[in-house]
């Protein structure tokens, strides 16, 4: 069955999305950036296309696979990825739905809390704050910190793959900067964690609750390390083509829609 509905991202909650499609029945192909997306997609059902697309090879995909209803499920701070969504569903006008990861950034203050805009001002912060800086905010802009943080010592917490591991080592991390872990993780095995690289500050994202954003932020303040906040982009709070959902339960209904509408046509 050719698939109309087509996903983008590789975070839990585009699987979470996925398996919910898969309970309704509907077809649908899956975009993730990489074989480690690929990998941890393992247990949906639809197809599974691995690379990165710009808006006019978007265009071409969604023509090509006649798709009729794109879901953006992509991680918050994913804004040239959600900017080519959105331009290629305009230009065909194709139904965009895009689910918005609750955030959580205000459900904990603190004075060992820093939230900053910017990597950049993250970087700054951090420099002042100690010399050991670990990294809770994945590999992808990790040579950014590399480059904004030299003579530190950064602690990177990333997935344990070999692509992901072999792309720390090219940056200079060796195997006492490397933390090759899959989370999200309790507040009790990250203050162990904490504990254990002796960090003297912490740099995390407003990963939400389905990033363990609490469970990050909490040992913080209960070990005393500063913590600093990277705030989601503010082009990911700002109006957006198409419906947005918050919840599994309002992509059901959501998808009972689709349903009817479809039987409909």
């Amino acid at each position: 069955m050719q698939p109309t509905v087509h996903v983008f991202g590789g975070t839990s909650d585009a699987r979470s999305l996925c398996r919910t499609l898969d309970q309704a029945a509907i077809a649908y192909s899956l975009s993730v950036a990489s074989e480690v997306g690929k990998v941890l997609a393992q247990d949906v059902a639809g197809q599974i296309h691995v690379g990165r697309m710009d808006a006019g090879e978007m265009q071409a995909w969604f023509q090509r696979q006649q798709i009729g209803w794109v879901i953006d499920a992509a991680h918050p701070y994913a804004t040239a990825l959600r900017a080519n969504i959105q331009h290629a569903c305009q230009a065909l006008g194709i139904p965009l739905l895009r689910y918005q990861r609750p955030s959580e950034i205000d459900a904990v203050s603190h004075p060992l809390i820093t939230r900053v805009t910017s990597l950049a001002e993250a970087c700054q912060c951090a420099g002042e704050l100690g010399q050991r800086i670990l990294l809770t905010t994945g590999s992808k802009e990790l040579a950014d910190y590399v480059r904004l943080l030299p003579g530190k010592t950064l602690l990177a917490r990333v997935l344990p793959t070999v692509e992901v591991i072999g792309q720390c080592e090219e940056l200079g991390l060796g195997v006492e900067n490397i933390i090759a872990m899959k989370g999200p993780f309790t507040a009790a095995l990250n203050q162990a964690l904490y504990q254990f690289c002796q960090a003297d500050v912490v740099i995390t994202k407003e990963s939400g609750a389905e990033g363990g954003y609490q469970q990050k932020i909490e040992p913080c303040i209960a070990l005393g390390i500063p913590c600093i906040v990277v705030e989601r982009p503010a082009s990911a709070k700002t109006d957006y083509y198409g419906e947005v959902i918050t919840s599994l339960n309002e992509l059901e209904n959501y998808v009972t829609r689709w349903i009817n509408r479809e039987h409909l046509l």
